[in-house]
């Protein structure tokens, strides 16, 4: 896949109507917005957009209304939020794509902003509808696309309208495949890479392609316990994925053979169950992890293994992280994932977080601005590191 794409910098938008994809997908709360996050992510693009004379159309999904109109997941909320960031009224259409889009979108001054309702009130939005992604590109004379948390999804208002108008991405896209694109492609080494998370399944693919292009790749996580079960070890109660013992055995053979350092958990912290509450209270004690009892389940790294990971990631000149390492939720069992955005705010290297916890973890510790780039998208992210073209990215015109 090019990753060497136009951007909103390579067009003239003066005077043009432009329709911004965004990621406007808000964590909300009794009806209010409890992290703006994502709409102060796209505010570049915006305003430049706004700077430079377009007509300025934005739209997005939220939540899962699956084709029906839910009041309370309307982007109203988001309109109102985002004139008070932007200082300008920005005016919302009561369709998607219908009469009063058009309407408003004709009426449109330059530097003038409007927000489409939530483009997932439309059924054909997330089957890539031929006639929504035709409807939405009437609107405009271009598209922009700067949602990358949905660039993975080819749908109307991500992909599809690309077929009917110039496409570039805007600056929050142009980061995301910059920076990850790089990594990817042309790393600073030594490249390391750290995977957590829970399953194995979840991160087949990118245990796969990460082998081709790291110089030593650290499991840890739920993960780690299929693969130390497949190297002979008792993991007691630990999460085990059976089906999957063969491809950690095949991972760890491809390692060896491609001079990759794998390096697993050394040391475990266990307990006799799982929280409950998730982030009670809990009684943990440390053990190898080839000493795991048969009535116990590792919950987080020890800290020889924290220290070990540390290491590994401080020595490198590029560092991809994505998962936990451990059961993040409960302070107890943070630790190890606490060590590793310690290591990653305290290393040269450029340091990329790929959503998810990860990305939560160095948010909550205060090392966000220490960090090279934190993606914002969990499952866009995982794709790309899987080496997957992404619809709507590939949709975008290249340089």
């Amino acid at each position: 896949m090019n990753y060497n794409k136009k951007s909103v910098r390579d067009i003239d938008v003066a005077g043009k109507r432009v329709l911004c994809r965004c990621d406007f997908n808000v964590p909300l709360k009794d009806g209010k917005i409890t992290s703006d996050k994502r709409i102060v992510a796209a505010l570049p693009t915006i305003k430049y957009l706004i700077d430079n004379g377009a007509k300025v159309i934005l739209c997005s999904h939220m939540g899962k209304p699956k084709g029906e109109w839910k009041p309370e997941l309307s982007l109203k909320v988001v309109a109102e939020r985002l004139s008070e960031l932007l200082g300008q009224e920005v005016k919302m259409s009561k369709d998607v794509a219908g009469e009063d889009s058009r309407a408003l979108a004709a009426s449109l001054r330059d530097g003038e902003v409007m927000l489409l309702e939530n483009t997932r009130y439309i059924k054909g939005e997330t089957k890539n509808d031929q006639q929504l992604s035709a409807d939405l590109a009437s609107l405009a004379d271009i598209f922009v696309n700067d949602a990358f948390g949905t660039a993975h999804r080819a749908h109307s208002s991500t992909a599809g309208v690309a077929e009917y108008l110039p496409a570039v991405c805007g600056f929050l896209i142009e980061k995301e495949i910059g920076i990850m694109g790089k990594a990817l492609a042309d790393p600073a080494r030594p490249f390391v890479a750290i995977l957590g998370g829970a399953k194995v399944s979840d991160k087949l693919n990118v245990i796969n392609n990460l082998l081709e292009k790291v110089d030593t790749l650290i499991i840890g996580g739920g993960m780690a316990y299929t693969f130390l079960a497949a190297q002979g070890n008792s993991i007691g109660t630990s999460l085990f994925d059976a089906e999957k013992v063969d491809y950690c055995r095949d991972m760890m053979a491809k390692a060896a053979e491609k001079g990759v350092k794998l390096l697993l958990p050394v040391d475990t912290v266990i307990a006799k169950e799982f929280p409950d509450p998730i982030d009670g209270p809990i009684d943990v004690k440390t053990v190898p992890s080839n000493e795991i009892p048969d009535d116990m389940m590792g919950l987080d790294i020890g800290e020889k293994t924290r220290e070990l990971f540390a290491e590994a990631a401080k020595s490198a000149k590029t560092v991809v992280w994505n998962g936990p390492m451990g059961v993040f939720e409960n302070p107890t069992l943070a630790k190890g994932t606490i060590a590793v955005a310690e290591a990653l705010a305290a290393s040269e290297a450029v340091t990329i977080v790929g959503g998810g916890d990860s990305a939560a973890a160095c948010e909550q510790l205060g090392f966000a601005d220490r960090i090279t780039h934190i993606s914002t998208g969990g499952g866009a992210s995982l794709e790309f590191l899987e080496g997957l073209e992404l619809p709507g990215i590939a949709c975008l015109e290249d340089k």
